[in-house]
């Protein structure tokens, strides 16, 4: 059975799991569906077409599917996604989608939202996901499996953050990032791949070692990076993470790639 505080507010037509807890003094709109043996600790408001997995634990103060943070809203009952075994700490926010982004929100499973991390509108965040204090999105982001994002770093509007990529704190990310990229600085830069978290994928050193050798002939080798792009294309067999961030840069559309600071007048 699912336990309800008396303080809590559950509008008709709200769907709560098995063995769920909704505690003190939530809110839950009526078009929410919560999964089995969530933990809502209490203070916690719930709207919009919210779905939320099973085994999610979410502190107080958070606030899930509120309407999208755009000037274009008007009104629409969009929707947010997130997925199972997520912890979601104290004043977290996401945001539902809107109608001209695809009208929802995904977040993966097995996240966890350190205090007052946002997540905007139409955002599209991996599974095991690590969001430090304070760390933001902008609508229509895109967030790869195994992404970390350093306390206070901000992601701006349509950027893409490829997989198992590592942002420091107090980044202001501007770029794409490629997968398994090493990213730092007030206005973010690249400074190498995330090598500590390539080693707990289980990447061998001669799997290491040749992911470096595509990195550096990428993006320290000579020429303009155009040239450079093109003559790496056939490393692409050589490892599937080449062939990843390979596939990654060919698919950009908004954004300029988030590149070393030595590197930015030779794109």
């Amino acid at each position: 059975m699912s336990t309800i505080d008396p303080t809590a507010r559950i509008e008709d037509g709200a769907v709560i799991g098995e063995g769920t807890t909704i505690g003190p003094y939530c809110v839950i709109g009526s078009h929410v569906v919560i999964g089995a043996n969530c933990k809502l600790i209490a203070h916690v408001h719930v709207t919009a077409q919210t779905t939320i997995g099973d085994g999610c634990i979410i502190y107080p103060f958070v606030s899930l599917g509120t309407p999208p943070q755009a000037l274009s809203y008007r009104g629409e009952l969009t929707r947010l996604e997130i997925g199972r075994d997520c912890t979601i700490r104290e004043q977290v926010t996401m945001n539902a989608g809107s109608a001209g982004g695809g009208g929802v929100t995904r977040v993966g499973d097995r996240g966890y939202f350190m205090n007052c991390a946002h997540v905007g509108h139409d955002c599209q965040v991996g599974n095991d996901v690590i969001f430090a204090t304070s760390a933001t999105l902008g609508g229509h982001c895109e967030i790869g499996d195994f992404v970390f994002i350093g306390g206070l770093s901000a992601v701006h509007q349509r950027t893409r953050i490829g997989p198992q990529v590592m942002i420091g704190g107090v980044c202001g990310v501007r770029g794409d990032v490629i997968p398994f990229g090493l990213v730092n600085g007030q206005y973010a830069t690249l400074e190498g791949l995330n090598i500590i978290g390539m080693k707990r994928r289980k990447f061998t050193r001669d799997r290491l070692a040749t992911v470096r050798l595509f990195y550096q002939k990428l993006f320290h080798g000579p020429g303009i990076f155009a040239e450079r792009l093109s003559a790496v294309q056939p490393m692409a067999k050589d490892d599937p993470a080449i062939g990843e961030i390979l596939a990654f840069i060919g698919r950009g559309a908004h954004r300029a790639l988030c590149l070393p600071a030595d590197n930015r007048h030779g794109q």
